[in-house]
């Protein structure tokens, strides 16, 4: 796609995302209801095969135009950017490193929405180490059984599929070299469960109407088939090159909500009054204000330096860890500097402000927690400027 075409992508989403998903957010988050309405919408749009390459059925979007839809939505409502960025960080280790009847088999299908699913890999005591995870897969003939918990797992309640990273060697060394990572059909023809596997939504704080859920494996069985890439031991290294485009993901996450938080701000500021003029002219406010808009345009700038980086295939972890931790801290900061503009009414869940808030704090610790980004940035400054 030329350049012009992605920009009338991008003015389309923003468009669709004002007309859409803002006037549904309140409900669906209150009521904690997952929107199929528009994941419909977002289907027919091609969301849900954005990055996958157009000879498989998507729009083989780049990072920057990908981001940019992210942020567009985000800007009001971050919840549903989840729905399809889970499913494409599978896509992206299904695209990378699947074999060519892999591809063929499943990336259409996701491609359009058909099949929908995330990424598996957190579990009770392993997240950010996935090294830890326990989650094992026993060959069987032409089968895995797979036993084990999985939790935090986006899109496994209402999606059908899974990228499930688990342990074929457990007594590997390193750990990592006994990981693999296996594609999986969570649902029968009937739309249920297959046998062997337990599905437990999570009540969350914010991030709330998207299925988030606990998943227990007791002996599942997927086809040997669904190995990715047809070898053992290569799952760690098939996940981890798929965490930079979620963490621009989540950076451009952090960056629509720190300018939804703003877009409020600014315009509640210019309808309250207090002591006979807008409070927008009052210099208190002004110093909030300007300190917001200053750093939404460092995490818009951020998120675009990541994601042209990871475009041209250049190495991005320090970049997306940069990008994804800023534009998250971003995020929370100006929901919380809007809630004090809106002062008694931000507490209330009349206004769309308190929803920025409780969701702005997941990005601090989803796709790696901010800690853990701070470290990454700072190993690959030691890395890239030896001594």
């Amino acid at each position: 796609m030329a350049a012009d075409e992605h920009a009338l992508i991008l003015d389309a989403i923003a468009k669709w995302a004002a007309a859409e998903v803002r006037p549904r957010a309140m409900q669906h988050d209150h009521e904690d209801s997952y929107p199929h309405d528009l994941v419909e919408q977002m289907k027919e749009l091609g969301l849900f095969g954005a990055t996958i390459d157009a000879e498989h059925g998507g729009l083989g979007l780049p990072a920057s135009v990908y981001s940019g839809i992210v942020e567009e939505i985000a800007r009001h409502w971050m919840a549903p950017t989840g729905i399809f960025n889970s499913h494409l960080i599978a896509a992206s280790c299904l695209q990378r490193t699947g074999t060519e009847e892999q591809k063929r088999r499943w990336l259409g299908r996701m491609a359009s929405g058909e099949l929908r699913g995330g990424i598996a890999l957190t579990e009770p005591d392993a997240g950010t180490d996935l090294a830890g995870i326990r989650t094992h897969a026993r060959r069987d003939g032409d089968e895995y059984v797979v036993n084990g918990g999985k939790t935090w797992i986006t899109n496994s309640l209402h999606g059908n599929c899974l990228g499930l990273l688990v342990k074929t060697d457990p007594d590997a060394a390193p750990p990592r070299a006994g990981m693999s990572l296996l594609f999986v059909e969570t649902r029968d023809a009937a739309g249920a469960p297959k046998p062997g596997l337990r599905i437990r939504k999570l009540e969350k704080l914010g991030y709330r109407a998207i299925d988030t859920c606990e998943l227990a494996f007791e002996d599942f069985r997927v086809p040997a088939e669904n190995l990715i890439g047809a070898e053992e031991g290569r799952g760690f290294y098939q996940t981890v090159g798929g965490l930079e485009l979620g963490r621009i993901n989540v950076a451009a996450r952090g960056s629509g909500m720190a300018r939804g938080a703003l877009d409020l701000a600014v315009r509640y500021a210019q309808e309250r009054k207090t002591f006979g003029k807008p409070i927008a002219q009052h210099q208190a406010i002004q110093l909030k204000l300007g300190e917001m808009a200053a750093r939404v345009e460092a995490a818009r700038l951020l998120v675009r330096s990541a994601a042209a980086a990871f475009d041209a295939g250049e190495r991005c972890d320090m970049e997306a860890g940069i990008a994804k931790y800023f534009a998250s801290e971003a995020a929370v900061f100006c929901a919380e500097e809007a809630m004090r503009i809106f002062g008694g009414y931000s507490y209330s869940k009349e206004y769309d402000i308190e929803r920025y808030y409780r969701d702005a704090l997941l990005m601090c610790i989803g796709e790696g927690t901010n800690e853990m980004q701070r470290i990454i940035i700072a190993r690959q400054l030691i890395e890239r400027n030896p001594a």
